[in-house]
């Protein structure tokens, strides 16, 4: 009796030990999170990109929107990249990275800008080919309002992020287009992240935006028409020394400095924009 006791002792303390052992295995075998900060730092990226940390706080912002590793992610209008070097290497080994470009110039295009955006965009294009090692498997497409207005399939995206891009949208008549097109792409639950020059507000009604500025009470008030809901607020990337009164508007400030030497010591000295920063999410089905 005494023996087959025993053997039921053994039999459990071998069980217990293999599951302990299958456990140790499986945390060993799940992936950390990539580290923002030694990305944001990373020797990747330019010393110059890197000075600008200091006005676009890109681990405080990207922590605000709540991104993870894991997200299948998109960036509209990454331009030379900025965020897009930080961006990609947090997310190519478990989560995915998309860009919306502006498209390539067919020789049809007649907009000195969209012209200029578009060689922008294809030299950016050429460089995530050329260092696939840092940037992994970025999927890339076009996107230029309204006739490009494809952004990916519906539900595809975890998060959607827009950096400084959308006064050009409301320039262009565009904006609330624009919001409905990533309201569709996003899945239910997802978020999609702002970050905007935001405008002088006058009263609860009014606002003066000069240009590039927009009111960050309307920019709430498009994403909630096209379905968002405004889940916070952030100041990460507020600065009060921005005054928005420049002859040239934001374009006044870095890193365009759209006034060259004129008073190009106190633009430098105000620094980048005040801007908002606002996490939107797109409400789950009840």
């Amino acid at each position: 009796m005494l023996t087959i006791i025993n053997r039921i002792k053994c039999n459990l303390n071998l069980v217990l030990l293999g599951a302990a052992f299958c456990s140790v295995a499986a945390v060993a075998e799940t992936p950390s999170a990539p580290d923002l900060t030694a990305l944001v730092e990373h020797s990747f990226r330019s010393e110059e990109d890197k000075a600008r940390n200091q006005y676009r706080h890109p681990v405080e912002t990207l922590t605000f929107f709540g991104i993870k590793p894991s997200m299948s992610v998109l960036e509209i209008w990454p331009a030379r990249g900025w965020y897009t070097d930080i961006l990609a290497p947090y997310l190519k080994d478990q989560g995915k990275l998309t860009i919306a470009n502006f498209r390539v110039d067919d020789g049809t295009m007649q907009d000195d800008r969209k012209i200029f955006w578009s060689r922008i965009s294809e030299k950016f294009s050429q460089r995530i080919l050329k260092h696939k090692e840092h940037f992994g498997s970025v999927e890339q497409t076009e996107f230029d309002p309204p006739g490009y207005m494809f952004l990916g399939l519906t539900q595809q995206y975890d998060m959607v992020l827009s950096f400084r891009n959308a006064h050009i949208w409301n320039e262009q008549g565009y904006l609330l287009d624009v919001f409905r097109a990533v309201f569709d792409v996003l899945k239910p639950g997802g978020v999609f992240g702002i970050v905007e020059h935001r405008a002088s507000r006058v009263s609860e009604i009014s606002s003066s935006a000069v240009e590039g500025y927009l009111d960050e009470s309307y920019v709430i008030a498009v994403a909630e028409h096209a379905g968002f809901k405004l889940q916070a607020k952030s100041e990460v990337n507020a600065n009060p020394k921005d005054t928005k009164d420049y002859p040239k508007g934001v374009y006044a400030l870095p890193p365009t400095l759209a006034m060259g030497t004129v008073d190009r010591e106190k633009y430098l000295a105000i620094g980048e924009s005040d801007r908002m920063t606002l996490k939107f999410v797109k409400a789950t089905s009840e």
